[in-house]
């Protein structure tokens, strides 16, 4: 279990995501900042890797169990559940991106927000 912080709620939300990412054994965990970008989205993305759709579900479902156990909040958008080549969960503040691994390399999300502060975590 994550232990609450005092600070930023995004900056929180993101420590359970990749919690969540972490129990299920997510590879090449990384958090992007995106808060200094005048085009970001949202706080932060969280993106990470699975070796197949039964794993991408399994981190979709950890996420969210860890989030809603710790803060009883649901993601406002899913996306991506049926063929789970990439499960996207969207909390506003933060959203969670779940990529099959060769879906991750193919889309370089991280390419896309490459001025972002990344910080690499690794699996559980």
């Amino acid at each position: 279990m994550v232990k609450k912080k005092i600070g930023n709620l995004s900056t929180y939300l993101s420590e359970i995501a990749v919690h969540g990412i972490q129990e299920k054994k997510g590879n090449d965990i990384v958090r992007l900042d995106l808060r200094e970008l005048n085009s970001s989205v949202s706080d932060y993305f969280i993106i990470c890797s699975a070796n197949s759709a039964t794993q991408v579900k399994a981190i979709a479902d950890s996420v969210e169990e860890e989030i809603y156990k710790n803060t009883q909040t649901n993601p406002w958008r899913k996306e991506g559940q049926e063929a789970a080549d990439w499960i996207i969960l969207d909390y506003f503040d933060i959203v969670v991106h779940i990529f099959k691994t060769e879906k991750r390399e193919f889309y370089g999300i991280e390419d896309l927000w490459g001025d972002a502060q990344a910080t690499s975590y690794k699996s559980a």
